[in-house]
C-alpha cells in the first residue's frame, strides 16, 4: 500500500512548483525516469514563481545605485524594495538592518568580522562549518554536543556563568541542523543569551525554508540565511539584525558603494567616510538579481503558508522515517531522539553498506539524487556515528571497497517543492538495496563512487 494513501483525507497542500519538475536522468540499467531531487539541504531546486519573476525583470536589469536612467532607477527600487521585503519575512524590528550577502557562510563571515576584537564566542560542536569556523579573530568556546533541549540550553547557560561578564559575548546556533534536521530550542538559548549579557546569532539557513523565522518573536539578534536553500538561485544570502555593531565596524569589503564621500589628503594620502546603513558592508556592484529572486521566494512561501507547508512537509518525514524503520539494517543519526521536532532532512547510514556506495547506486539506478559525506559538519557527523573525533574521514567516497564500513553518512532531504512519488521511490529503493542488493558494480572515481562502465551488470 501507498505510504500516501491517506494523503487525500488529510487536506494537504500540493507541492509549490518548482524547476526541474520534469527532467529525467538516465539510468545504468538502461531508460530513463524523472529526477527525484531529494538533496534540498544542499540547494533547494528555484520555484518557478521565483523563476518567473526574475524572467519579468530581466529586460529591465540596470546599475543599481549608480545612475539617473531609468533602468537604473527601476533596478535601485527593486533592489531597495527586496530589502523591505525579506526585512518583513524576518519579522525586523524597527531599527535593524537587512544586509545582502552571498550566502550564509558570506554573511557569518561578515559577522565574524565585525564582532569586537575582544568578544568571546560560543559555538555548539554540531554546527555547520559556516557557523564553526569564521570565528578566527576571536575568543572562541567550542560547546559538545547535547543530547537534549534543555541540556543545550543548560550546557550555554554555564559556560556564560564562567566568562568573564564585562566582555562582549556572541553565541552562534542553528536553527535547524543540515545533518538531523532537528529543531534546536532558538528562543531558550536566546533568552539565556541575554540573561548572561551576551548576544546570539540564528543560523537559518535550514530553518527559513521550513517554518517561518521571526527576529522580534525569537528574541535573537541577528539571523542568517542564504537563498539557494530558500528556492531562489543566483548566490544571494542575507543577515539581518542589530545595527549598532555593525556600523561601528570598518566595512567587511571596502569599495565603491560603501564609502560615502573620500577626499585626499595634503599629505597625499585618502580620507574616508563610510556609509552607515546596510551599504557600509555591500561595497561592489550588487547581484541584484539574486536579492530579488530572495524576495519572490519569501513572497511565495508567505503567500502558500507556513502552515500548510509545514503540515505537508511533516507528513513527507513521516512517510520516510516510517519507511526507513521498517529497515532494520538502516540507522538513522540523532541527536535529541526520535520524538524530536524536525524538518526535512534526515541522515542516515545502512550496516553493511559503504555510504557513497549506497547514494551512488540510489543516483544510477532509480535516479534519485541524495548527498553522502560529513555534509560540511565533520564534528558533528563523527559524533552521532561513534567514531573518534580524530579519526580520518572526509566529503565524498572513501578509498574504501563497496560494502566496507565508512566514517560517512546519507543525507536525504526535501521540502515546499517535493512531490509524493518522489519519497515513495525513495523508501521503496532503499528497501530493495538493502534486501536484493545494488544491480551494478562501482568504483571510487575521483573521489567519487560512480558506476564502473565497463564491468557488467551484476
Amino acid at each position: 500500500m501507498s505510504v500516501f494513501t491517506a494523503a487525500a483525507d488529510q487536506s494537504l497542500c500540493a507541492p509549490l512548483p518548482v524547476l526541474g519538475k520534469d527532467v529525467t536522468v538516465p539510468l545504468v540499467t538502461g531508460g530513463e525516469v524523472t529526477y527525484a531531487a531529494l538533496d534540498y539541504a544542499a540547494s533547494a531546486p528555484a520555484l518557478q514563481r521565483v523563476w518567473d519573476d526574475v524572467a519579468a525583470y530581466a529586460p529591465y536589469y540596470g546599475s543599481v545605485h549608480r545612475g539617473a536612467g531609468y533602468l537604473s532607477q527601476l533596478s535601485t527600487d527593486l533592489f531597495e524594495n527586496s530589502r523591505a521585503t525579506v526585512a518583513e519575512f524576518l519579522g525586523c524590528r524597527a531599527d535593524d538592518q537587512v544586509i545582502f550577502t552571498r550566502s550564509t557562510t558570506d554573511s557569518l563571515n561578515l559577522l565574524a568580522a565585525v564582532v569586537p576584537a575582544d568578544c568571546q564566542v560560543f559555538v555548539y560542536e554540531t554546527e555547520h562549518h559556516a557557523s564553526l569556523l569564521p570565528w578566527r579573530d576571536a575568543r572562541v568556546t567550542y560547546l559538545n554536543a547535547p543530547r537534549t533541549p534543555s541540556q543545550a540550553v543548560e550546557t550555554l547557560e554555564r559556560a556564560l556563568a564562567d566568562r568573564d561578564p564585562y566582555g562582549p559575548a556572541l553565541v552562534c546556533v542553528t536553527g535547524a541542523s543540515n545533518v538531523t534536521g532537528e529543531l534546536w530550542p532558538v528562543k531558550e538559548l536566546a533568552a539565556a543569551a541575554h540573561a548572561h549579557g551576551a548576544r546570539i546569532v540564528l543560523d537559518a539557513a535550514q530553518l527559513a525554508p521550513h517554518h517561518p523565522v521571526d527576529i522580534a518573536e525569537l528574541d535573537v539578534d541577528w539571523v542568517a540565511f542564504s537563498g539557494h536553500k530558500l528556492y531562489a538561485p543566483f548566490g544571494s544570502g542575507v543577515l539581518a539584525g542589530r545595527s549598532d555593531w555593525l556600523q561601528q565596524a570598518e566595512p567587511y569589503l571596502a569599495g565603491g558603494g560603501a564609502s560615502r564621500k573620500v577626499a585626499r589628503r595634503t599629505d597625499g594620502g585618502v580620507d574616508v567616510e563610510w556609509h552607515s546603513t546596510a551599504a557600509r558592508h555591500e561595497a561592489g556592484s550588487p547581484n541584484v538579481i539574486g536579492v530579488y529572486s530572495i524576495a519572490s521566494a519569501c513572497k511565495a512561501l508567505t503567500e502558500a503558508g507556513f502552515d500548510n507547508l509545514v503540515a505537508r512537509e511533516q507528513h513527507l518525514v513521516g512517510a520516510v522515517r516510517s519507511g526507513l524503520a521498517e529497515v532494520p539494517e538502516v540507522k538513522v543519526l540523532s541527536l535529541f531522539g526520535d520524538e524530536a521536532p524536525r524538518v526535512g532532512v534526515i541522515s542516515f547510514v545502512v550496516e553493511g553498506w559503504n555510504s557513497s556506495h549506497f547514494a551512488a547506486a540510489l543516483s544510477a539506478e532509480y535516479g534519485i539524487g541524495v548527498r553522502d559525506g560529513l555534509f560540511c559538519a565533520h564534528p558533528l557527523v563523527r559524533t552521532l556515528l561513534g567514531s573518534d573525533p580524530q579519526e580520518v574521514g572526509e566529503c565524498g567516497a572513501p578509498e574504501a571497497e563497496p560494502g566496507e564500513r565508512s566514517l560517512n553518512a546519507i543525507r536525504v532531504s526535501f521540502g515546499a517543492g517535493t512531490p509524493d512519488e518522489h519519497i515513495e521511490r525513495f523508501v521503496r529503493a532503499v528497501k530493495e538495496l538493502v534486501s536484493k542488493g545494488a544491480q551494478w558494480k562501482y568504483r571510487t572515481e575521483d573521489g567519487r563512487c560512480v558506476p564502473d562502465r565497463g564491468a557488467a551488470q551484476l
